[in-house]
């Protein structure tokens, strides 16, 4: 794996620095620099979505033949890097980078003619419906009921911590068309439209106010067996190529490296415990180098995994050391961010920021005031936010048994 780069790869971060500048609003660059968790705001997502789709660049990660491109490792990584240095808004990863990936390889030519050009344009927007209030990291344990009835399985049940259901006009999700002995035997991986009759959903409210997750009832949902990705009783098979992408393929380092950056400016500003600067006092500094040196760790175990990728395979269980890494490394910068925010990163100021869903019972200053810089407003509804890392996409205690299974041979 050659990690120089090369006059095409600098040529090409020209390119993209270039498109970046002329394309991204000043609203755009608010919504990608005010996020306060994976989620930018829903419909500034899709607008960038859809300027990225005109320049063939919304799915680079996918397969040429379907609308991804033919970039090297090094030039995934530029656009990664180049696109959060300019304060682009991420784009939402359920459709993109997760059940595409799944319909690619499990779906018939049908679903991957219907679905794929129009996750590509937004026109198919996915929520995922895998946690259950029942099972959550043992997701083998779901129960939502799906009977088997002609052309059609009927689901009965409920979907929980579903982010972004409201926004959403298809849900990917797992569904129990049988109970066999062993418990991930009988799931069926399906493809749900939202509008169907008997699909109702109550939003949660989050600890930063936020209302990105939803609880999702079914009753008595009828669901086309067209809709079926890969086999009857054979969902498991599909789910756990999925989570692969969700939990590693992606490339989370440079935006842990662009926080670190941030908070090492902030630091050179903010008064120390003693006298000076943040920056200076030595135990801040140590937890912030530390954070460094794992985030260049991080990089390089990515730029293996996109090798991977690049060579037609899969992240493997590398993705579960990616989603260990990256979640913890996140809440430790998080937490450093709050460091430095110092009194003023206290207040709670959502209406300074770009959430990535509406925000509950709050109503902002008349005059729109902000104590602080802007970033100050961000930091404690980001660290409330990461709260969860270590726990979504299968927690990190489940991720280290997997290592410790498939990796070690424990």
């Amino acid at each position: 794996m050659d990690l120089l780069w090369s006059a095409t790869d600098l040529a090409f971060r020209d390119e993209v620095r270039s498109f970046l500048e002329e394309r991204l609003t000043p609203e755009l660059r608010r919504s990608g620099r005010s996020m306060t968790s994976v989620y930018s705001d829903h419909e500034a997502s899709l607008q960038w979505q859809r300027i990225l789709h005109e320049r063939g660049w919304a799915a680079p990660a996918w397969p040429v033949e379907h609308g991804g491109c033919d970039w090297s490792l090094t030039q995934h990584y530029v656009f990664s890097k180049e696109s959060i240095l300019a304060g682009a808004p991420s784009l939402s990863p359920m459709g993109i980078r997760m059940v595409a990936h799944a319909i690619i390889a499990y779906g018939t030519p049908a679903q991957k003619d219907f679905f794929l050009p129009r996750i590509l344009t937004g026109e198919v927007f996915f929520c995922q419906g895998y946690s259950e209030p029942e099972a959550g990291s043992d997701l083998a344990a779901l129960t939502m009921a799906a009977v088997d009835d002609g052309d059609d399985l009927v689901c009965t049940g409920s979907k929980i911590w579903t982010t972004h259901a409201r926004e959403a006009n298809w849900m990917f999700g797992l569904v129990r068309t049988s109970r066999v002995a062993k418990k991930q035997q009988g799931i069926t991986f399906v493809l749900i439209d939202m509008t169907s009759p008997g699909v109702r959903i109550r939003p949660l409210v989050m600890t930063s106010g936020e209302e990105i997750q939803n609880q999702v009832f079914f009753d008595e949902v009828r669901v086309p067996k067209a809709n079926v990705v890969g086999d009857v009783d054979d969902g498991w098979t599909v789910a756990k190529y999925l989570l692969e992408f969700e939990r590693g393929g992606g490339a989370s380092a440079p935006a842990l490296q662009v926080m670190a950056e941030q908070v090492t400016a902030a630091a050179a500003t903010q008064p120390g415990p003693q006298r000076g600067v943040l920056i200076d006092d030595p135990a801040f500094s140590r937890k912030l180098a530390d954070a460094r040196i794992r985030t260049d760790v991080l990089e390089i175990l990515e730029y293996r995994v996109l090798a991977a990728l690049a060579g037609g395979g899969h992240p493997g269980p590398a993705s579960s050391m990616l989603k260990v890494l990256t979640t913890e490394l996140s809440q430790t910068l998080t937490e450093l961010a709050m460091e430095a925010a110092g009194p003023r990163g206290r207040a709670y100021q959502p209406h300074a920021t770009r959430p990535g869903g509406p925000v509950a019972e709050y109503e902002p200053p008349p005059d729109g005031y902000v104590s602080g810089e802007p970033w100050q407003a961000v930091a404690p509804l980001r660290y409330l936010n990461d709260r969860a890392g270590s726990i979504y996409a299968g927690s990190n205690e489940i991720q280290r048994n997997i290592l410790a299974k498939a990796a070690l041979g424990l």
